[in-house]
């Protein structure tokens, strides 16, 4: 937009310029001056312009001429301070004018000025109060080299360095009223005697005992810190007795009069505390004793439960078999089962998320068999009320949430194997092989049930007596009169044996798994002796009969090839 500008203002002089020349011209010629006189007064003109333009040329250009002696002498003083003051030399843009670099080493030297300015003020005030504090306290001073611009880190230090002894001035100046009270007060509360001579001068009320020294400064703090030290095991003490005596007395299930030893208040000292505490331990623990058995059995009975909530199998909780069958109740044995039902607390609280899911998929898993073995009862299709449709929704949403739950086990197995750095076992297996092994068991259980039904079929038609029929005779299966089709019903499929023992034939029909019975929709089936198959036709009982494709049916045929091959054979070993 400037540029814009300062063109056409050039445009605009040039254009001024002109206009001046030809009013000259008017004058002028309004004269009468000659042609010759007006060449010279143009003359005198154009040096007048040329004079003032080369005025002012050389003008900016020795404005150019500084701005550049500037930038080389601000770039010098740049490197210098940066080198001072331990900073990375700044880099400017490399498409500045002159006069923007001139600006910006301009500042950017300024603002360093001032850093070292304030850095050279900040210095000389700690410098002198370190001096100070070292010679009250007999302290090495913080090394700076003379002469130099100390860096920021530099100065942090030096100011740590002197806040740290003005702590320890203010510390060894409160050292008498203030360790040596501490120090009194944690005896008295331990209830605990002098037994050296550092203790025994610690709580002398005598104040000039002590040398004001660093050592023996030091030599009292040590002392206040093993005093602390051995509160804190004391009370650790007391708490673990509290708790074993807590653990104890709900073990036992105590009466009331037992439990008035939670009540009572503290005695005036932590080693008497203790001793109190003790006492009523080993009174329960003999109490415990005599009910060994009965509390080894409660153990027991927790233990089963956590196995049974962390589904671990009879290999998993065989090495602890030999204790949890032991009859001989010792407190070692207790002690091994308290210890075992921890682990299993731990890990199920570890696991937790993982038993959730797996507990999830167990419950979809139920479901799905259980929508399995409706699907395989012939009674399903005498729905009226449209619980079948529902039934077949609800099982097509545990089918598409089952895939889901087992990738969400197994990318979470995947974790905890990897932080624990061993397999996660249900009863005995790892998780996914367990969830195989449920799929693998309901495949074998489908075909099991499948084989009985074709061997009850089998079996059924050798009570059948075989007709024989002229060649090109047909044979209908009989429509039952008004059959009324369910919503989503499927059509069902037929399969046809034929044998050509003796010229007689029979027809068995399959029930395809999945699909509805033959009890809930009957097909007519023509056949010629011939073994060629005709069409199906399925009836309505208010519409025209439906013709089946023949290439529809061979396919379906085909779907089932080696069912019936094997039926075929069967068939004709028993005729």
């Amino acid at each position: 937009m400037s540029c814009r500008r300062s063109e056409a203002l050039a445009c605009s002089l040039v254009t001024e310029i002109n206009h001046a020349m030809a009013r000259l011209v008017d004058i002028w010629d309004s004269i009468g001056i000659m042609e010759k006189q007006r060449v010279e007064r143009m003359q005198t003109v154009k040096k007048h312009i040329e004079e003032l333009l080369h005025s002012m040329i050389m003008e900016e250009e020795a404005l150019r001429h500084r701005i550049k002696t500037d930038v080389i002498t601000f770039q010098k003083q740049l490197d210098t301070l940066c080198l001072e003051l331990g900073l990375e030399p700044n880099k400017f843009e490399q498409d500045l004018t002159v006069l923007q670099l001139e600006k910006n080493l301009r500042c950017y030297v300024e603002s360093l000025l001032k850093e070292k300015n304030e850095r050279l003020r900040e210095l000389g005030d700690l410098k002198k109060q370190d001096e100070d504090l070292c010679v009250t306290l007999c302290a090495t001073p913080y090394y700076i080299p003379s002469g130099s611009v100390p860096s920021r880190t530099q100065l942090q230090e030096l100011q740590e360095h002197v806040e740290k002894l003005v702590k320890e001035k203010v510390s060894r100046q409160k050292v008498f009223s203030g360790l040596r009270e501490d120090i009194r007060s944690l005896m008295n509360e331990m209830g605990h005697e002098p037994e050296s001579s550092l203790e025994r001068e610690s709580i002398c009320p005598d104040t000039d005992i002590f040398l004001l020294t660093h050592d023996n400064i030091k030599a009292l703090k040590l002392l206040l810190s093993q005093l602390e030290m051995k509160k804190e095991s004391l009370i650790s003490a007391r708490e673990k007795l509290k708790e074993r005596a807590t653990s104890l007395w709900n073990r036992l299930s105590c009466p009331e009069p037992e439990g008035e030893a939670f009540r009572e208040a503290a005695m005036s000292t932590l080693s008497d505390d203790i001793r109190r505490w003790q006492g009523y331990v080993e009174h329960l623990e003999e109490l415990q004793m005599a009910q060994l058995e009965e509390v080894i059995d409660k153990v027991r009975q927790e233990l089963v439960v956590m196995w049974e909530k962390c589904m671990l199998g009879p290999d998993q909780r065989e090495p602890f078999s030999v204790h949890f069958c032991d009859d001989h109740y010792t407190e070692e044995l207790l002690a091994l089962h308290d210890t075992e039902l921890l682990r299993m607390n731990a890990f199920y609280e570890a696991a937790q998320p993982i038993l959730e899911d797996l507990e999830k998929w167990k419950r979809n898993w139920a479901l799905f068999q259980e929508f399995e073995r409706k699907a395989a009862d012939p009674n399903r299709f005498s729905n009226r009320g449209g619980s079948l449709l529902k039934e077949s929704k609800d099982r097509a949403k545990v089918q598409k949430l089952l895939p889901k739950l087992e990738e969400e086990l197994r990318s979470r197995v995947e974790v905890w194997e990897k932080n624990q750095g061993t397999s996660f076992l249900v009863q005995g297996q790892r998780i996914m092989d367990y969830i195989s092994s449920q799929w693998e068991e309901h495949r074998w259980q489908k075909d099991k049930e499948k084989n009985e039904r074709m061997t009850k079929k089998t079996e059924s038609s050798q009570f059948k007596t075989p007709t024989k029929r002229p060649l090109g005779s047909t044979y209908t299966t009989p429509t039952p009169n008004k059959i009324k089709k369910m919503p989503n019903m499927l059509a069902p499929r037929t399969a046809i044996m034929s044998s050509g023992c003796s010229g007689s034939s029979s027809t068995t029909f399959l029930c395809v798994p999945g699909k509805p019975q033959l009890s809930a929709k009957r097909t007519k089936t023509t056949e010629v002796s011939s073994g060629t198959r005709v069409p199906l036709q399925e009836f309505n009982s208010d519409k025209k009969p439906v013709p089946m494709s023949y290439s529809a049916f061979t396919s379906e045929l085909s779907k089932k090839a080696n069912a019936d091959a094997f039926l075929n054979s069967t068939v004709k070993d028993m005729l």
